[in-house]
């Protein structure tokens, strides 16, 4: 059941939250010249660092969201950053989808959150059907996750019930756009990637043997 007093509670904080814009652009600059530090994920502490994770991730998402203005780069960006993998051209493959080409439709808390249980979870045999199957399973599993944490799959529909409490699709015009940012929209809207990158980690950590 979806809590939206204790979503509004977050929005607000995130309007009113003061963004150390210097050191976040100083750190994605880092990871655009050396690119993502692989890691190996040791299943034993990652279990036991869980929360603390969660929270770095969640926080990590919320910065790029409102560093990039894009929220599905956001999302990629944390995940890919914590646990180590893919590439900044990921990120810039992203570009074109929030609310998926701006048009309102899946938020990129989930796109990015997709792209990265690819990575995590796909395989590197195209015909390996049975890990795809397991994959988008687990996707599909995490959208209804998502979806009763936000309260919606859709940006629009977000947007007017959670982030602004109107209807507005920043996408659709360079007004629409300008009015979102002046009532911020991109502080805000660090909600739904932060919680999306919240449950991503959860189900990547909850699946390590």
């Amino acid at each position: 059941m979806t809590d939206y007093p204790a979503l509004k509670r977050k929005v607000d904080e995130l309007a009113a939250r003061v963004w150390d814009t210097e050191a976040i652009t100083a750190r994605v600059r880092e990871l655009t010249k050396k690119g993502i530090l692989r890691k190996k994920l040791d299943p034993k502490e990652m279990k036991a660092d869980k929360e603390k994770i969660l929270d770095r991730v969640q926080r990590r998402a919320e910065e790029y969201n409102f560093i990039f203005k894009n929220c599905a780069q956001g999302t990629a960006m944390a995940l890919l950053e914590e646990f180590g993998l893919g590439n900044m051209e990921i990120i810039k493959a992203l570009t074109p989808f929030p609310g998926i080409g701006g048009t309102g439709e899946i938020c990129g808390g989930i796109t990015g959150s997709l792209i990265t249980f690819g990575l995590y979870f796909g395989s590197d045999d195209r015909l390996d059907y049975e890990t795809m199957n397991r994959t988008i399973m687990t996707s599909q599993k995490f959208m209804a996750y998502f979806e009763d944490a936000v309260g919606h799959l859709y940006c629009s529909d977000i947007i007017e019930t959670v982030i602004l409490g109107k209807r507005l699709n920043p996408g659709e015009s360079e007004e629409a756009m300008m009015a979102f940012s002046a009532d911020k929209g991109f502080e805000k809207c660090g909600l739904p990637p932060g919680l999306g990158v919240r449950l991503a980690a959860g189900f990547i950590i909850d699946s390590m043997k």
